[in-house]
């Protein structure tokens, strides 16, 4: 077997991987139940908060929510929760087959350890890639339900911005399960890496030029706003180049 049809086997071995274990469950849930549940909440907000509050807001005018408060609501639960979710899920992304001996089993096969990596990252962005699609299709289906209007470039733009920033951090995930044997380990660094990058990008020269900016720009777009986004996106998808090639070298000098 040659070097690249063992690369496409390990490629398609990643992918069956992913839709025969949890993987397929966790990250899929919470992408899609935000997405079936954004819209209404923001078309049903002011009401929600009437009946909850009943009397004690009655001198508060809670403004008329529109389309862009469900790509909004969207575009936030991406950069959080949806984001945090993807850090925790890929902590073991490289370190769980070295513990479990099948990284030992494919590298018997004309894999290498680069290509080891690399299949991995690529395979595990074009999941999230398909996920993505799915929730922001769902998103802007039910957006044009709720409110009978949806114009769509908020929308993908915010989709878009999010996705450099996802894939961004699967190339750091990457990294942190080849350096760290632990999957809560490797979780834990890739917070600490998400949390400072939002310091970072509290100083806005770094906002603007660095993808520490992609979290706040892809909410922005999704409001309607038009941020500057080539220098993050660029910086981002170089440094997540970086990354995989990084880990590539790293793993190659692990024992397994």
């Amino acid at each position: 077997m040659s070097r690249s049809s063992g690369f496409t086997v390990f490629a398609r071995k990643e992918a069956q991987e992913i839709w025969r274990t949890w993987r397929r469950w966790v990250l899929p849930g919470i992408l899609v139940f935000f997405a079936v549940t954004g819209p209404p909440l923001a078309r049903y907000t002011p009401q929600i908060v009437q009946a909850v509050a009943g009397d004690q807001l009655s001198g508060l005018e809670i403004p008329t929510p529109t389309y862009l408060d469900a790509y909004g609501q969207w575009a936030q639960n991406l950069t959080q929760i949806a984001l945090f979710a993807l850090i925790i899920i890929y902590g073991g992304l490289v370190s769980a087959e070295r513990r479990s001996g099948t990284a030992v089993l494919v590298l018997t096969k004309p894999v290498s350890r680069s290509a080891f990596v690399v299949v991995k990252a690529v395979v595990n962005a074009a999941f999230v890639a398909t996920l993505l699609l799915v929730g922001t299709l769902l998103t802007w289906g039910l957006t044009a339900a709720m409110f009978d209007t949806a114009p769509g470039a908020a929308l993908w733009s915010a989709a878009l911005v999010w996705l450099v920033l996802a894939i961004q951090f699967v190339a750091v995930m990457t990294l942190l399960s080849v350096l760290i044997s632990s999957a809560a380990g490797a979780a834990g660094a890739g917070l600490g890496v998400y949390v400072l990058a939002s310091i970072a990008a509290i100083w806005q020269p770094l906002a603007d030029y660095t993808p520490a900016g992609l979290a706040s720009k892809a909410v922005a777009a999704a409001a309607g706003q038009d941020p500057a986004v080539a220098w993050p996106v660029v910086t981002s998808l170089a440094l997540s180049v970086g990354l995989v090639a990084l880990a590539a070298t790293a793993f190659r000098r692990r024992e397994l």
